[in-house]
């Protein structure tokens, strides 16, 4: 038995009646605010909207106030409001604060702890949890500024949903950078609305986990990945915000859910998942699940390549990826931001403990969970899991399980660990 005591089942805690205030930031996305607003409501919450001007340059207040059923507020300076100090009112009567489209501008701002206008003013004076939902172009999401940004956010306890990855508004672009789904915020919403108020093991800790495969490019249309569904590392994500950590999920692209009560990070290549994980450090504990491509394609082509069947089949010539795991792990405990606790994830066919003992060595991080992936071992894609732990010293094999109990196993040992320590990031 682990010796970290499970959380017990805290009571369904009710959304119904929660106050939300919404602020709409200036991004096309803006629209799905309708729809999430009216998504909301259908669950019984009240909904209160402040828009940037903006955002007012995609959808109306009139629409917006139509959907939610209360006045729209956008004027820092509304004599009406700002006599009894609006802008502190708004920031204090909601239960939760979502910002949607979280635009590459609001993020910067709320960084900079900004308070030039309504919506600024709010999130700078509220005392309430704050989701926000980014929105933005791939490069904007991925230039350093936006996610140095998001790395001071994320600390300073801003919640993340989203981005997802997709087609963008403008035409031929896509990537990382599409606002998720309405349904996808609240069921984030709802998720931080029911997290308990009972402190677990992990409270106060800080947990990075990267999962699913990364997709590199070969053209624009074709790609070179692992076979990865995400699912054991997803797992591990929801696990550890169960036990009451922060966590931080950075994810390649999958077909399931993002895990609630979750910051997501939602990346395409090795190279911005390495950004993206480097951005959210520091961190207590890193757990590398996710199957990083071990090389891309050097010079992937900017158009489709056309079958010619004159012209024999086109040559590729591949580089190596940065290795994720290896980048993190091999850091000096002091002054580069190591987490106290790394753990790594070995896929393999054959020899798989022996294998495993190789590459945790290799790569320098604490402990590795070998799992075999052969086709056999029916671990990629499906629901269970026969996994080793390695450390230094010992080889735990534990016995066929599904992907959510190796999780909370994981999760639990790691807990153990920290416990030990007594260092929080």
């Amino acid at each position: 038995m682990c010796l970290v005591s499970r959380l017990c089942k805290p009571a369904v805690i009710d959304v119904t009646d929660k106050r939300i205030l919404l602020i709409i930031g200036g991004g096309i996305a803006a629209y799905k605010c309708l729809d999430l607003i009216r998504r909301l409501r259908e669950r019984g919450m009240r909904v209160r909207t402040v828009m940037t001007a903006a955002a007012q340059q995609f959808v109306t207040p009139l629409a917006v106030g139509a959907i939610s059923g209360d006045r729209v507020f956008s004027d820092l300076f509304d004599r009406e409001d700002e006599h009894d100090v609006g802008h502190i009112r708004l920031s204090r009567e909601a239960d939760l604060i979502v910002l949607a489209p979280a635009t590459a501008s609001l993020l910067a701002k709320m960084a900079g702890g900004h308070a030039d206008d309504l919506a600024t003013a709010v999130l700078l004076a509220t005392d309430k949890p704050v989701l926000a939902a980014p929105a933005m172009n791939p490069r904007m999401w991925l230039h350093p500024a936006t996610q140095r940004n998001l790395a001071m956010l994320q600390a300073d306890g801003i919640h993340f949903v989203g981005p997802n990855t997709g087609e963008m508004a403008e035409q031929g672009e896509a990537g990382p950078g599409r606002m998720a789904e309405p349904l996808e915020i609240v069921a984030a919403v709802e998720a931080l609305l029911r997290r308990p108020a009972a402190k677990g093991p992990l409270s106060g800790r800080h947990v990075l986990v990267t999962s699913g495969p990364t997709h590199e490019p070969i053209d624009p249309v074709r790609y070179i990945a692992n076979r990865s569904s995400g699912k054991q590392g997803h797992a591990i994500a929801r696990a550890a915000a169960e036990l009451g950590a922060r966590v931080t999920l950075v994810s390649g692209p999958v077909a399931i859910a993002d895990p609630p009560g979750v910051d997501v990070v939602h990346v395409e290549t090795a190279r911005e998942m390495l950004a993206a994980v480097e951005a959210a450090l520091p961190a207590d504990i890193a757990i590398f699940a996710a199957a990083v491509a071990d090389w891309r394609v050097a010079n992937a082509a900017s158009q489709k390549i056309k079958k010619d069947k004159s012209a024999a089949a086109p040559a590729l010539e591949f580089v190596e990826n940065p290795d994720v795991l290896k980048t993190i792990a091999s850091r000096s405990p002091r002054g580069e931001r190591r987490p106290a606790l790394v753990i790594g994830f070995a896929a393999e066919t054959e020899n798989v403990v022996e294998q495993a003992k190789k590459k945790r060595k290799a790569k320098g991080c604490d402990w590795i969970v070998a799992n075999d992936v052969s086709a056999e071992g029916g671990a990629m894609g499906g629901d269970r899991n026969t996994v080793h732990l390695i450390t230094a010293r010992t080889v735990e094999s534990w016995p066929a399980m599904d992907k959510a109990e190796v999780a909370r196993r994981l999760v639990e040992r790691a807990a153990e660990h920290l416990a030990q320590t007594q260092v929080s990031v």
